[in-house]
């Protein structure tokens, strides 16, 4: 017990204690911040993104697509592209993560996730939910585990991961969803009770990433079920995932 006193003593308290105001380093690609004005629609950027996430006349990155790689930050000669170290990126309509020149920083928090008064009333005090890898990298899947560690410490919040769908509030799907797993991911969302809501995880859950256009993938379950929550990223910083639940469920 004094052993324990005295580590707890020498390490303080290593948890975020503002979780939603947490410091990133400025490294961090979050959100993009478009001109339009200085771009010449040379489409060197759209032409060079991996998963096709940019468009021009306008300028417009859809984050449902987008790695947050920087090649076409690195490649806009006009610096018509850059991207802020923002990181509450999560949304509860895909066409919110089309972002243009017009869209802020401000903006784009004040639009992204509506308080609704159902999902307040069942799951503002906690929330359970199965994780299914739907045939990622692993990536989004280690940011998730990262999420229970001693810093960001998402277990005080009442948001847990559960080890069975039957334990669950809702499932929080990663990866582009292969013909492999499109059964066990459909199992696993009809093994949860309901009510419970749907979380997208990464660039590949939302889109197909890299993945997309792939023979070996199945996402019909994205079309069949209703989607709750769109957290992009690639991978998803545990912040952002963090932050996007917690505005979800309005937790205080």
């Amino acid at each position: 017990m004094f052993e324990t006193l005295k580590m707890k003593l020498y390490q303080k308290n290593q948890y975020i204690k503002d979780i939603k105001n947490a410091p990133i380093k400025d490294q961090f690609r979050g959100l993009p911040v478009l001109d339009d004005t200085k771009c010449q629609n040379c489409a060197i950027c759209a032409q060079s993104c991996p998963t096709g996430a940019i468009s021009v006349n306008p300028l417009k990155i859809d984050l449902a697509k987008c790695t947050f790689c920087g090649k076409c930050k690195n490649l806009c000669t006009r610096n018509a592209i850059d991207f802020s170290s923002y990181y509450k990126l999560g949304v509860d309509n895909p066409q919110k993560l089309i972002v243009d020149s017009k869209v802020t920083i401000e903006e784009y928090n004040k639009r992204a996730i509506e308080t609704r008064k159902e999902i307040y009333s069942i799951f503002n005090r906690s929330i359970k939910f199965r994780q299914v890898s739907a045939g990622g990298c692993n990536g989004c899947e280690m940011e998730l585990n990262a999420t229970s560690n001693a810093n960001f410490d998402i277990g005080r919040f009442g948001i847990d991961f559960v080890a069975s769908p039957r334990h669950a509030d809702g499932i929080v799907i990663t990866g582009p969803i292969t013909k492999a797993m499109a059964y066990a991911l459909e199992d696993c969302y009809k093994a949860t009770p309901d009510p419970k809501i749907v979380v997208l995880v990464g660039a590949c859950a939302l889109s197909g990433g890299v993945f997309q256009g792939s023979d070996e993938l199945n996402r019909e379950f994205i079309d069949k079920y209703k989607i709750d929550l769109y957290i992009p990223g690639c991978p998803v910083h545990p912040l952002t995932f963090i932050n996007a639940i917690l505005d979800f469920i309005r937790k205080k």
